[in-house]
């Protein structure tokens, strides 16, 4: 219990964004004097705002320090209050709120301070609506994401699966790493695979087929044993997950499914690019936590894995050649270089991966066909880079010359910095050693209008390189950076406006929609290729009902696991440009997510609905029969 505690509520007012209440409360037994009141807050003030009672010190995007009257002493059992009006945004829901908060006292020292959720004054927050339905599966099979085709008849629940007589070493292993995934998912479970052979089990025959497309599978159920054939590794390991998910489903709720006696299933993923991702820059995410994702995803049949490794609160990446990278810009407290962000109190909080993590991740991705695709954000969101190599920064540029962009002023490297190219050479130079896909995440997004324009520097290349504004500056930068990357054997993904300002060579460029679903459509139409991650339906952070009382982010409005599940991301897209989208993408941006059980609320069933629309034709997708099922499914 702390000696203190902090409680906000949030009010209306007509023609603004409403005002914020605070109350601290003295629960210790000494008078509280010559203090200052740290917090974070998703809900932030303005730069033109009014505070009655008390006056904002700083603050750095989330981050807000308030100081009392000069002459105030809180008693023992008594409170401070004051009121602020002028906000950026009006909350929409509860963790709209405090979410740390420590108070600074007059000899120094840090001292945490309890709060709760940001109460509504003056009106009903309304009950958040359950988001699953019961569910009614048509067809007693437990499979998710459902195939493309089948036709089953139920019988008697074996008690294992094992492999045939004389199956080949390279399959018997493949079994092995399902039989070891599903272990890890349900370690209380009894096993549906056997590397012998068990009476009462039935046998799995692999069978290698060329005339079976890539990434497909077919299975032939017979009295006798049961048939996998598939023209790859990737089918036959897909094959084997959804081997295992009919037994899970059929022995965990065995009134509501069955395992299949005779039929066939013929499966193929509808995308090829089946994402999710995960930022580890705002909540630090240990190796167990990402490792345990990664067996999430393949469970779903998803075969990317997003790695958004750095941000303006923090570089998660371990550089050799700049080891200030993660000694300061992994590093946020009251003392430290980057100050507390969502979720920092007064201790101060680290995490970053060493090579040998990041090497154990992309191995483990790997053995499940999860290619990693790693982010890092450039050239805005860099705060945390910024501050940790000053050299990166044009001492002579005018410090206010930015629009800030969550809070953060000048947060983008400057594409006139010569040392910026050395930087990011070196980064790649790592970074292709450690994650073997054919893409780099480059980022891209969120540079503020009218960055870099009272730069000296920047002055002098855009006369010279007859460039007009940020945009066209981006754009120039991001030329570099692919012709970098290029040298490397890498390709260029980023966000959508790496295509503003004139964008980059639209060979080997893979661009992600998230600002709206029209945005994909008119990268598809400039000839890029598209991944759709649009945030009104797959933004894992966004609340899933419009209640108060419903937790999550609200920017993007709020996204119903019904909505996620039923979203068409090809939309409008006429069907000449259909080949230029690659698949579909789910994010999961960590700002808000301060424990398992909120990113559990959060992300499941929504990832799981993700999945279906990446793999299951539009026509078999089935809510009520999806509502069934995935309440059977692992969580974080």
């Amino acid at each position: 219990m702390t000696d203190y505690h902090l409680e906000a509520s949030w009010s209306p007012i007509e023609g603004s964004f409403g005002c914020l209440t605070f109350t601290l409360f003295n629960l210790s037994t000494e008078p509280l004097s010559g203090f200052s009141l740290a917090c974070t807050s998703e809900t932030r003030v303005a730069d033109k705002h009014v505070c009655d009672g008390g006056s904002l010190k700083r603050q750095v995007a989330h981050f807000h320090e308030f100081l009392p009257p000069e002459d105030l002493s809180v008693p023992p059992g008594g409170r401070w209050r004051f009121t602020v009006e002028g906000l950026t945004r009006a909350p929409k829901h509860r963790t709209a709120g405090v979410k740390s908060a420590y108070l600074t006292l007059g000899d120094g020292r840090y001292v945490p301070v309890g709060f709760g959720d940001l109460m509504l004054e003056g009106r009903d927050g309304a009950v958040a609506p359950p988001l699953l339905p019961p569910g009614r599966a048509e067809e007693p099979y437990s499979l998710l994401p459902w195939p493309l085709a089948l036709g089953l008849k139920a019988g008697e629940l074996p008690v294992v699966l094992y492999p045939a007589e004389r199956t080949r070493a390279d399959a018997v292993k493949a079994l092995s790493l399902v039989l070891a995934l599903y272990q890890r998912l349900y370690p209380a479970d009894n096993m549906p695979f056997s590397l012998s052979a068990v009476e009462g089990g039935r046998a799995i025959r692999f069978v290698t087929e060329s005339s079976i497309a890539a990434f497909a599978y077919e299975l032939r159920l017979t009295a006798h044993e049961i048939v996998l054939s598939s023209a790859d590794s990737a089918g036959r390991h897909y094959g084997l997950i959804s081997l295992a998910q009919l037994l899970h489903g059929a022995r965990a709720d065995p009134e509501r499914f069955k395992f299949p006696s005779f039929g066939t299933i013929a499966d193929q993923p509808r995308y090829d690019w089946r994402g999710c991702h995960l930022d580890v820059s705002r909540q630090f995410y240990p190796v167990a936590d990402v490792v345990r994702l990664i067996d999430i995803l393949a469970w779903n049949k998803l075969n990317i894995f997003h790695w958004h490794l750095t941000d303006d609160e923090a570089w998660r990446l371990e550089i050799k050649a700049y080891p200030a990278l993660t000694e300061i810009g992994a590093r946020r407290g009251p003392d430290e270089v980057l100050v507390p962000q969502l979720g920092d109190g007064a201790e101060p909080r680290s995490g970053h991966y060493t090579q040998d993590d990041v090497r154990r991740i992309v191995a483990h991705a790997a053995s499940l066909h999860i290619e990693v695709l790693p982010e890092i954000d450039i050239p805005g969101h860099s705060m945390a880079t910024l501050f940790s190599l000053p050299d990166l920064v044009d001492g002579q540029e005018a410090p206010d010359s930015y629009r800030s962009v969550q809070g953060y002023p000048n947060n983008a490297l400057n594409p006139a910095v010569e040392f910026t190219y050395e930087f990011l050479g070196k980064v790649f130079d790592e970074m292709v050693t450690l994650f073997p896909g054919e893409y780099l995440h480059i980022g891209g997004d969120e540079v503020a209008h009218g960055s870099w324009l009272s730069s000296p520097l920047c002055k002098a290349l855009m006369e010279r390189e007859k460039l007009a504004g940020t945009a066209e500056l981006q754009s120039y930068f991001m030329k570099c950076i692919k012709a970098m990357l290029s040298e490397r054997g890498r390709k260029l993904a980023g966000w959508n406006e790496v295509s503003h300002g004139g964008g980059v060579d639209r060979d080997g460029t893979l661009l992600m929609a998230w600002e709206t679903p029209a945005v994909g459509i008119e990268l598809a139409q400039e000839g890029y290729d598209v991944v759709m991650t649009p945030g009104q339906a797959y933004y894992l952070d966004m609340a899933q009902a419009e209640a108060w009382a419903e937790p999550g982010a609200a920017w993007a409005g709020f996204s119903p696991p019904e909505h996620t599940y039923a979203y068409e991301a090809e939309g409008e897209l006429p069907e000449a440009l259909k080949e230029k989208m690659r698949g579909i993408q789910a994010c999961i941006w960590t700002e808000n997510f301060l424990s398992r059980a909120y990113f559990n609320r959060l992300v499941f069933p929504r990832l799981s609905a993700v999945a279906e629309a990446a793999w299951t034709p539009s026509a078999r997708k089935d809510w009520d029969r999806f509502a069934a099922i995935v309440r059977m499914w692992p969580v974080l």
